[in-house]
């Protein structure tokens, strides 16, 4: 049983420091907090309010009660190991193999402790320069990001499209829902390159397309940001459809510009004018947020000398079809030889090493604010 029992010391050990990197006391003092405040007689003189107090409740008590439940095992199965009862040896041996499959996996999981990585994402693809065959490249990622978010049982919306010119999108917009959604997609921020036999060239040569992928957390309902409303230009127009008796025929698209940082956002595929514009307005928020925070970083950077702008004009990872199979992440290293498994949404391995680098090495540059190479 001595094995099994340094096992488990093991195991409380980790799960003790993983708690304290995450700060579980303090989430777990908030949850008094915030339940005290529920108790309050006026609580549901907001409703507004009181949701989203109720969200946050439930959002900490899951992550804690991951914890809490983890840590009781651990010390029953101690216990019960102590005992020095060999009938049990087979049994514990089992629960041991479980247990340590848990906390790596809560192990990893503490890669993704910001602050908004548990929250659902609202992501974004733009073709770059090149017509026809940079749209077929923004499509297949469109379709990637939708696999991937698939095998991990989340849920996307395509909240706005805009149709190439013979093939594939010049861009589009995504809600993706579920449980640490933006902790996962932020690694995908910045410019994709991809290599290959154009489909569309008759002289069968090789072309190099880019495409742009944004990604910010979906709190616009958590946050609280003024805009004024003299600072945006709403334009409507009609959705596009298939055209025939489903043609839309009246004007339930929206545009919204935010004036002063130039941020444009747009939606078309809710039933009613007012669903569309409350859509944008959320995503106007979310990117107005993140915008924000970037710009705090930056200057925060700044203070300390670091060179944010040092990596900007360079694609994040590259997808070669041709003359050879491989996707390389730049910033990590991290490459695959299975080229169609990765656009088929097996992109799990390239999120980690970013995590992974994040933590160990300090965080690559963004991307965001990079321009889209010319081909």
């Amino acid at each position: 049983m001595e094995e099994l029992i340094n096992r488990l010391t093991e195991l409380t050990n980790i799960i003790d420091l993983l708690r304290g990197r995450l700060d579980v006391a303090t989430k777990e003092a908030r949850i008094a907090e915030l339940e005290a405040k529920i108790a309050e007689a006026d609580f549901w003189n907001n409703p507004a309010a009181g949701q989203g107090v109720m969200r946050e409740l439930t959002r900490l008590r899951e992550q804690v009660g991951v914890w809490q439940t983890l840590g009781r095992s651990l010390a029953d199965t101690l216990e019960l190991a102590e005992l020095d009862d060999e009938a049990l040896r087979e049994e514990l041996s089992a629960e041991v193999e479980r247990l340590s499959g848990q906390v790596e996996l809560l192990e990893f999981q503490t890669l993704m402790s910001g602050e908004y990585d548990d929250e659902n994402a609202i992501l974004a693809i733009h073709a770059g320069a090149g017509g026809t065959e940079a749209q077929d490249w923004a499509h297949m990622l469109q379709r990637m990001f939708i696999r991937w978010a698939e095998q991990h049982r989340m849920t996307v919306e395509v909240l706005d499209t805009s149709a190439g010119d013979e093939a594939g999108i010049k861009s589009c917009m995504m809600s993706v829902t579920g449980r640490y959604a933006y902790g996962w997609l932020k690694s995908e921020r910045g410019v994709h390159r991809l290599v290959r036999i154009s489909p569309y060239d008759g002289s069968s040569r090789r072309h190099t397309s880019f495409a742009k992928v944004e990604a910010w957390p979906d709190v616009a309902e958590e946050i609280e940001i003024e805009i004024d409303e003299r600072d945006l230009r709403i334009d409507r127009f009609r959705a596009s459809g298939a055209g025939g008796q489903h043609v839309q025929k009246n004007e339930t698209a929206v545009r919204i510009t935010h004036v002063p940082t130039g941020l444009v956002v747009s939606c078309q595929n809710q039933r009613s004018l007012t669903q569309n514009t409350q859509v944008a307005m959320n995503i106007l928020k979310a990117q107005l947020f993140d915008l924000a925070r970037r710009n705090q970083t930056a200057e925060i950077a700044a203070l300390k000398g670091e060179d944010v702008d040092a990596a900007w004009g360079s694609q994040i990872r590259s997808y070669v079809l041709q003359p050879y199979k491989m996707v390389k992440d730049h910033r990590t290293g991290h490459e695959v030889g299975n080229t169609q498994a990765v656009l088929d949404g097996r992109l799990d391995g390239f999120m980690e090493a970013f995590l992974r680098h994040s933590v160990g090495q300090g965080a690559p540059a963004t991307e965001e604010n990079t321009a889209i190479p010319e081909e």
